[in-house]
C-alpha cells in the first residue's frame, strides 16, 4: 500500500508517511524526507540519525556523564536531577523506604534548599481537621511557565525538555 508524495512525486510505502500526512489522503500527503526538508538529525556523539530534533534531543540524554547524587542517600550514578529524583521517589532509595516516604523526604529537602523554594509553590492545603497536610497536591511549580507538577521529576524534566534547563545538581 502506498501513493505519491505530493512534493516530489516518488512512489512512496505507507511506512515512508507520518499518520499526520497519511491521514491527508492522495494528492496531499508529503513523505517524511520532504516534510523533513530531507534534513536528518544526526547525534554528534556516535553518529545515529534521528527523523526529528525532538528524538534527537531524547537521545543525547544517553551521551550525558553518571555524575549527579541523590539528594537523599548520595549515590552518585545519573544523568540528570529528574533521573535522582525519581529513584527516591520511586521508593527504591535506601535513604528512605516507600513512596510516600520517599514523597515526604524529597518535598522537605526541597524547603530546606534555598535554591529549590522558588520551585515550591506555596502554603500546604488545609484538611477537614483544620491542620495543613504536609504536602499540597501539587507542590512544584515551573517558574517560566507556570505549570504545576505533584512530583519534583517531573518538573525537572519539563524544564530540561521544554525549557533547556539541565539540571545536574539538586538544590544549589
Amino acid at each position: 500500500m502506498g501513493r505519491y508524495c505530493s512534493e516530489c512525486d516518488e512512489w512512496c510505502s505507507n511506512s515512508q508517511f507520518s499518520s499526520n500526512q497519511w491521514r491527508k489522503g492522495d494528492g496531499c500527503s508529503r513523505c517524511k524526507s520532504c516534510v523533513g526538508g530531507g534534513i536528518n538529525f544526526q547525534c554528534g556523539e556516535c553518529y545515529r540519525q534521528f527523523n526529528s530534533q525532538n528524538e534527537l534531543n531524547m537521545h543525547m540524554q544517553v551521551h550525558r556523564p553518571r555524575n549527579v547524587a541523590c539528594p537523599i542517600c548520595g549515590e552518585q550514578r545519573f544523568r540528570s536531577g529528574a533521573n535522582a529524583v525519581q529513584h527516591v521517589e520511586s521508593g527504591y532509595c535506601t535513604g528512605c523506604r516507600g513512596q510516600d516516604n520517599a514523597r515526604q523526604q524529597i518535598y522537605e529537602f526541597a524547603q530546606r534548599q534555598s535554591g529549590m523554594q522558588q520551585f515550591l509553590t506555596g502554603t500546604p492545603m488545609l484538611t477537614n481537621g483544620g491542620h495543613y497536610d504536609s504536602i499540597p497536591d501539587f507542590p512544584y511549580q515551573c517558574r517560566e511557565c507556570a505549570k504545576s507538577f505533584r512530583q519534583m521529576s517531573q518538573l525537572l524534566q519539563h524544564q530540561d525538555q521544554k525549557h533547556n534547563r539541565y539540571t545536574h545538581r539538586i538544590g544549589y
